[in-house]
């Protein structure tokens, strides 16, 4: 393993393979960003004759695109043989950041809530944009910086008053502007990312935190404490957790962040931004106002505007 990595990968691999039996039982989240990314492929007027399900884990997303009309073949690929068998044929076994792809096959790629925890984000965007032929799409979510922000809370509170210190007990995701600019990095035309705030009611904390280690979003940092949560500490953050966010049934609420992601690989026929200078109009003119040197103070408004202040 990698010295410098962020993640745990073999352990999160099999900490997923753990909970693979019953992720029809824990599939909310999952069938949540299927449907969203499927009614926002619908709305592309093109083909996709070959996609890939990239992080399928039982392939709900990748069934949920093959339903649309302008989809072809769906292929399915995952960390886990566990959940590569529960997915349709084709299927095969690979890391979200080594795909075994030609450059240019593929026509479209998504993925749902798997890239947040792979160690190379970069480097995957990057084998995905080459993967897609030009003008080929890529759609995903992942979770973002808010997600589970209660969660967070109280663990470290509960492990701070038990031990005196804490260690992060739930895996770190990145923020909507992170996800941005990576897509732009990776080199994708037309980057996207936009975030979606939701909140989920759980039966109780135990089954939330059943529930984030089944779906990958527990602690596997290879720099994370090795020393388990002792039942105490787990006690104590769960009175924190139903103080704080208790329903009045008896149940508690999570929040979780999605950044959906959207970027094209690129193509002539797309459009570009104009270059500096090229503008055929000028903006005051567009705004009926003057145009001053920078470092004037100039006010912005209609005319309109002005006698409405009086």
């Amino acid at each position: 393993m990698n010295d410098q990595a962020l993640f745990d990968r073999t352990l999160l691999r099999r900490r997923r393979a753990r909970f693979a039996h019953e992720i029809t039982e824990r599939e909310a989240l999952i069938a949540h960003v299927a449907r969203e990314i499927a009614e926002r492929v619908s709305l592309m007027l093109r083909e996709f004759p070959l996609v890939l399900d990239l992080g399928a884990y039982h392939g709900l997303l990748g069934q949920a695109i093959a339903a649309l009309p302008s989809v072809g073949e769906v292929v399915y690929a995952e960390s886990t043989f566990a959940y590569a068998e529960q997915c349709p044929r084709p299927a095969l076994v690979c890391d979200e950041d080594l795909l075994p792809f030609k450059d240019a096959s593929l026509n479209l790629i998504v993925s749902g809530l798997a890239l947040h925890r792979v160690n190379d984000l970069p480097g995957s965007l990057i084998q995905i944009r080459r993967a897609l032929a030009p003008d080929g799409l890529f759609m995903a979510a992942a979770l973002g910086a808010r997600a589970l922000i209660e969660l967070r809370e109280v663990l470290i509170e509960a492990e701070g008053e038990i031990t005196g210190g804490a260690s992060p007990r739930v895996s770190p995701f990145g923020d909507v502007s992170a996800y941005g600019a990576l897509l732009q990095r990776a080199g994708f035309a037309l980057p996207v990312a936009d975030s979606e705030m939701l909140t989920v009611t759980y039966p109780s904390p135990r089954a939330l935190m059943r529930e984030v280690r089944a779906l990958g979003g527990g602690n596997v940092l290879t720099a994370r404490s090795k020393a388990p949560l002792s039942r105490r500490t787990l006690g104590r953050a769960e009175e924190l957790y139903r103080a704080r966010y208790g329903t009045p049934d008896g149940k508690v609420t999570a929040t979780f962040e999605f950044v959906f992601m959207s970027g094209w690989a690129p193509h002539e026929s797309q459009q570009k931004p104009l270059k500096p200078g090229s503008a055929q109009a000028r903006l005051a003119d567009a705004l009926h106002t003057e145009e001053r040197p920078a470092g004037d103070k100039a006010s912005f408004g209609t005319s309109a505007d002005a006698k409405g202040k009086g």
